[in-house]
């Protein structure tokens, strides 16, 4: 009886999904933050918080997305102390990257921002530090990371399938 009931608490553990990754949306003004914020039947994130403090603009968002106006922040801080993300993802603009990284860096908050990363070498080079003291993830979106034919590709050269690689030459975008 112990067998079973231990045997069947593994395959279920085998079968589970793990919980949506705890997202906070610091800022709604660049465009791409469409993609975060349409993606309703995903499973794989939870969007706890969004921080944007023009409420006209969150207002907007939430009736054409459908996202409750209770997500909204006016500021980082306090969505961070309110919902407690694992990981941000940063659509304001260009020059507040930083400030979201040194803000949710100490915190152990993981941060995602669009391209591109800094308005600056200067601040790419405080992000980068912040990140690796923290010990978090800061990654730059651009989104053709995630076309399927990247890892068809690289498990083509895994494979040895394309031979020894002298040089790589990528052409790739997007219909919009």
């Amino acid at each position: 009886m112990v067998l079973c009931l231990g045997l069947s608490h593994v395959l279920h553990a085998q079968d589970s999904k793990p919980p949506p990754l705890r997202v906070g949306v610091v800022g709604l003004v660049h465009t791409h933050v469409h993609w975060i914020l349409g993606r309703e039947e995903a499973d794989d994130i939870q969007i706890v918080g969004i921080v944007e403090p023009n409420r006209e603009l969150a207002q907007q968002y939430s009736q054409q997305h459908g996202y409750s106006m209770d997500l909204v922040y006016a500021d980082l801080e306090s969505m961070l102390a309110a919902t407690q993300p694992e990981a941000v993802t940063a659509f304001g603009t260009i020059y507040d990257h930083l400030e979201v990284v040194e803000i949710c860096a100490p915190k152990g908050v993981h941060v995602m921002v669009e391209k591109p990363l800094a308005v600056s070498w200067q601040h790419a080079q405080r992000m980068a530090a912040l990140a690796r003291e923290h010990n978090i993830f800061l990654l730059t979106n651009y989104e053709t990371t995630w076309y399927a034919s990247n890892p068809a590709a690289k498990a083509k050269v895994a494979a040895g399938e394309l031979g020894p690689l002298r040089k790589v030459v990528v052409h790739t975008g997007h219909q919009g």
